[in-house]
């Protein structure tokens, strides 16, 4: 009799289509699989657990799970419920040392439990009130007494649970403080990454535990991807001590008398710190949160009536592809009459030479095209022109370019705006520039934009009246040169060749000039638009010139008012973004709407694919 498998010979696997899609809960919830998913991977966090109050310990942290092998079996199309474990109540404050922390809420999903962080001890006049065991463990009670003796750490208990809760489980225990005189302040509590602190001699606490980073789950992470720190244990002086990495509060000062404990951080597991001598309270604990993966899985050998059907379904995982990408955001509008520059639209590439983004195969990716924003405009002064618009962001996975900031007007004075690259400051007001790579990333997606007028020199013939230049992704707005008088110039763009071809994108918009031509800031390379001048004494401001399409250069800002004439010229609008994602040759991409396109490169390009995005759309893999 045949082999079911065409004479293959090998282990029968569980496939698992689940597009990796991820889900964090904050909140209680119910978790629908994606219909194909059938494994899953997950960073589960229990509720961090509140410190003692006056001279105590610090709340251990939640209990973490942390799944990265694919060990975890689920269906697919099925609602599991999650329960996010809150963090311990705060204690109340009061002399005494009688109250000690309480301990965090369990987080429940999969079959899974991740225990909450155990209460920070407290110190009794006569004998100290042990620390409570959790997740992570709390941290000893201080105090001053000498009968008190040496305070009770809490243990840990998420690494023995029953099952994976425990195989893939962390905690650590609590520290525990040294008999008095040596030292009289609270203990840390447990961290998902380590134990609580050594209590250092004289009145200060111990440091909290460290969480654990579990930042290589997935880009993008809440907290950095760090979680579950312990809480600082109290003070009897004037140094609180600090929380564990990870969402762990500070321990609570004595000097003054009765410092608070800080609360753990929300959606972290921390631990709460110890409340500090003389009656300080607790802080409360952290509540706990959980991320899920739904994984992509097909290895082993494979009957090819599974594959078949499996592929006629549309629950065969295929495989993951490494792509380069260009993201650039709308540039920013030119302000009015003798206005800013536009700022160009943040310049984010991973081409050449840098750290390619991994997708996953069959599934849909949205592409947002950050919009120029407008210019500012109207055919007088008085009032105050509106402020010209900063750019929309352009978006792409998990990569986002910030619209370039607007541009400042002649009157009033304000700055230019910030952004991928900041936009030029108007002229007459000397106004300042806005500033660039905001909000920061690595490398920098922009430059600051120029000052209007140059104060250097007040006494000059034209002072203080011609627009700055708006910054590039290559360089800043130049400041206007009331010396010459000239607008500034605009930043300089960034040349790239992931669509196969060089094309230089991210420009920033030159700044108005004022009576005399020539007279206007030149945009600068990457599609700034140009400042506009004022031709002479009797003729209306010429507009800015615009940013090109789809490069995020920034709009020219508007020509001065003359002497016999009394219409401004209006701000240039900026430029739209683009994106641009260059596939292997053999990655089967599509995109949509038709207006965007995919092109085959040539040699010696290899066949690479580039899928070209000038207006808002999905890429598909």
């Amino acid at each position: 009799m045949g082999s079911p498998n065409g004479g293959i010979i090998g282990v029968v696997n569980p496939t698992s289509f689940g597009k990796c899609t991820q889900t964090i809960a904050t909140a209680s919830t119910t978790l629908t699989t994606q219909p194909g998913t059938r494994i899953i991977d997950t960073i589960m966090v229990a509720g961090g657990a509140s410190g003692g109050n006056d001279l105590s310990g610090g709340g251990g942290a939640g209990g973490l799970i942390f799944t990265n092998t694919g060990a975890i079996s689920v269906c697919g199309a099925v609602g599991y419920p999650l329960v996010i474990g809150g963090g311990g109540a705060a204690t109340g404050p009061g002399p005494g040392g009688i109250v000690k922390g309480n301990s965090g809420n369990d987080t429940t999903g999969f079959g899974l439990t991740a225990k909450g962080g155990g209460g920070g001890g407290s110190a009794a006049p006569s004998s100290n009130i042990p620390a409570i065991p959790g997740g992570s463990g709390g941290g000893a009670g201080g105090g001053s007494n000498p009968t008190s003796g040496p305070g009770t750490e809490g243990t840990a208990t998420q690494p023995t649970q029953p099952g994976n809760s425990g195989a893939f489980g962390f905690g650590n225990s609590g520290s525990q403080k040294a008999p008095f005189p040596g030292s009289v302040g609270g203990g840390g509590g447990g961290g998902a990454g380590a134990a609580g602190g050594s209590i250092p001699p004289g009145t200060a606490g111990a440091d909290g535990g460290a969480g654990k980073d579990v930042s290589s789950f997935a880009p993008g992470l809440p907290n950095s991807g760090i979680y579950g720190g312990g809480g600082g244990g109290a003070s009897d002086g004037p140094t609180n001590s600090s929380g564990g990495t990870g969402g762990g509060g500070a321990g609570g000062k004595g000097i003054p008398a009765g410092g608070a404990g800080t609360t753990g951080t929300t959606n972290t597991g921390g631990g709460g710190g110890g409340g500090g001598g003389s009656g300080g309270p607790g802080g409360a604990g952290g509540s706990g949160i959980v991320i899920v993966k739904e994984l992509n899985k097909a290895s082993g050998s494979w009957p090819l009536r599974a594959q078949f059907q499996l592929q006629k379904s549309g629950t065969w995982p295929l495989a993951p592809i490494s792509v380069d990408y260009l993201v650039v955001a709308g540039g920013g509008g030119g302000g009015k009459a003798r206005g800013g520059g536009g700022g160009a639209g943040g310049f984010r590439t991973s081409f050449p030479g840098g750290t390619k983004l991994t997708l996953t195969g069959g599934t849909s990716y949205p592409i947002t095209v950050g919009g120029g924003g407008t210019g500012s405009s109207g055919a007088t002064l008085s009032p105050a022109p509106a402020a010209s618009a900063t750019g929309s962001n352009s978006i792409f996975s998990t990569i986002t370019s910030a619209g370039g900031g607007g541009a400042s007007s002649n009157t009033p004075a304000e700055p230019g705006q910030n952004g991928g690259s900041g936009g030029g400051g108007g002229g007459q007001s000397c106004s300042l520039g806005g500033t660039g790579n905001s909000p920061p990333v690595s490398p920098s997606q922009g430059n600051n934009g120029g000052i209007g007028g140059n104060p250097s020199n007040p006494g000059g013939p034209y002072p203080v009246e011609m627009g700055g230049g708006g910054g590039g992704s290559s360089a800043a707005g130049q400041p206007g040169k009331s010396d010459s008088p000239t607008g500034g110039d605009g930043g300089a763009g960034s040349t790239n060749s992931v669509s196969g071809s060089p094309v230089t994108y991210a420009g920033g918009g030159g700044g108005g000039g004022n009576v005399s031509a020539p007279r206007a800031g030149s945009g600068g390379s990457g599609g700034g638009g140009a400042g506009g001048n004022t031709p002479g004494p009797s003729a209306n401001s010429n507009p800015g010139t615009a940013g090109t399409v789809n490069t995020g250069g920034g709009g020219g800002g508007g020509g001065g008012v003359s002497p016999n004439a009394f219409t401004p010229g209006t701000g240039g609008n900026g430029g739209s973004g683009i994106v641009i994602v260059r596939a292997p040759g053999a990655a089967g991409i599509s995109v949509s709407p038709c207006t965007n396109t995919v092109t085959t490169l040539p040699a010696p390009a290899g066949g690479c694919k580039v899928a070209t995005f000038t207006v808002s759309g999905t890429l598909t893999t």
